[in-house]
C-alpha cells in the first residue's frame, strides 16, 4: 500500500508497496523514468507507473527467482532473467513475451542497449553473450566459463566493448570482446555487484562492509570502508557519479548514498525490515527504488525527499 512508513531512521520512502513479492530480487527503470519493473523470488513481475507508483501490470514470469531485469533501448520491451534458466523478452503494450532457454540458471543480467548487447551470468560460472535483434529478439553470440562458481555481478563498460564479471569464486574479470580476458586484483571478499564509473576509468564492486574500487589504467584496487554492517548486495551510480546507491543484507538492511571516493555516507534512507535485496537509481536521477526480503518495493521521488538524513563522517 502507498503512504505506509517505517519508524526506522533515514529519509522515508515516498511510496511503499508491502507484500508484493515473497522476497524482492530485481529492479529496473525504463529510459524516460515513467515505469519501474520489480521481480522477486516467486518469479512474479510487476510494473509500477511513476510518479504515483501505481501498479500498471503483473505477470507470473518465471518458475523461480527473477535475477535480472532491464528495459531495452526504446523502453517498449523488457527483459527478465530467472533461476529457471529462461530469458524472456516482454512486449509491454501487448503483455506477451518470447522465451530463450539456457543450460544453467541465470544469476545476473546486464544490457548494453545502445550496442544491442545482453549478457547473462549463470550458476555454473558461465557468461553468455546475446545480440538483441530488432529490439525484441535474442541471438546467442558466444559463451565463456569465466568463473568456477556462480556469476554474481555483470557490468558493461560505458565506452569500450568490455564486460566486467564477478563470481562467488572471488575473481573479477574483464572480458574485452571479442577475445581477451583480464583478471583484476582479487578483493578481500567476493564482489556481489559491479558498476563502472561514467568515464569508464574505474570499476566498483561491493562486498562485506566495503566498496571495492579498481583503477583500470593501472589495475590497482582500493577497499573503501562504509557504514554498512553486512554484505553490500547491490550498488548503482546516480547523480552523474556523485554517489553510489547501496543496499546491504545478512546483518544489515541499510540504504545509503555513498561517496565513491571515500565510502562515506552522503545520505541515509529508510531501512528495510529484513535483508536488503536490490537498489536502482532512475536514468536521470529522479527516483530511487529498493526491494528486500521483507517483500516490499519502495520508491523515493528525490525531488520531493527531505534533504536531511546526511551522514558524512561515518
Amino acid at each position: 500500500m502507498a503512504g505506509v512508513f517505517s519508524s526506522n531512521a533515514g529519509i522515508p520512502a515516498t511510496v511503499i508497496h508491502a507484500g508484493v513479492h515473497s522476497g524482492g530480487s530485481a529492479l529496473a527503470f525504463n529510459p524516460d523514468e515513467t515505469l519501474l519493473a520489480s521481480g522477486g523470488w516467486a518469479g512474479r513481475l510487476h510494473l509500477w507507473s511513476l510518479p504515483r507508483g501505481t501498479r500498471r501490470a503483473s505477470w507470473q514470469a518465471h518458475a523461480g527467482s527473477i535475477n535480472g531485469l532491464a528495459f531495452l533501448r526504446d523502453g517498449a520491451m523488457l527483459v527478465s532473467a530467472g533461476y529457471d534458466g529462461r530469458i524472456l523478452v516482454w512486449d509491454l503494450q501487448a503483455g506477451s513475451h518470447r522465451a530463450w532457454h539456457t543450460e544453467s540458471p541465470v544469476t545476473s543480467l546486464a544490457v548494453d542497449a545502445a550496442r544491442g548487447l545482453l549478457a547473462s551470468g549463470h550458476d555454473d560460472g558461465r557468461v553468455t553473450l546475446w545480440r538483441i535483434r530488432d529490439g525484441r529478439s535474442l541471438e546467442r553470440e558466444g559463451q565463456r566459463r569465466l568463473h568456477s562458481r556462480r556469476v554474481r555481478g555483470l557490468a558493461w563498460h560505458p565506452v569500450r566493448l568490455e564486460l566486467a564479471t564477478s563470481g562467488s569464486d572471488g575473481r573479477v574479470m574483464l572480458w574485452r570482446l571479442p577475445g581477451d580476458v583480464v583478471e583484476l586484483p582479487p578483493p578481500s571478499t567476493y564482489s556481489r555487484s559491479l558498476a563502472y564509473s561514467r568515464d569508464g576509468r574505474a570499476l566498483f564492486g561491493s562486498g562485506w562492509f566495503r566498496l571495492f574500487r579498481w583503477e583500470l589504467e593501472g589495475r590497482t584496487l582500493r577497499e573503501l570502508p562504509t557504514a554498512h554492517r553486512g554484505i553490500i548486495n547491490s550498488i548503482g551510480f546516480g547523480g552523474e557519479d556523485r554517489y553510489l546507491a547501496s543496499i546491504s543484507r545478512q546483518t544489515d538492511s541499510a540504504v545509503y548514498f555513498l561517496d565513491p571516493e571515500t565510502g562515506a555516507v552522503i545520505k541515509r534512507f529508510q531501512r528495510h525490515e529484513l535483508c536488503g535485496g536490490f537498489v536502482a537509481v532512475s536514468p536521470y536521477g529522479r527516483y530511487l527504488a529498493t526491494t528486500s526480503d521483507d517483500a516490499s518495493v519502495r520508491i523515493w521521488d528525490l525531488r520531493q525527499a527531505p534533504q536531511s538524513a546526511g551522514g558524512r563522517g561515518d
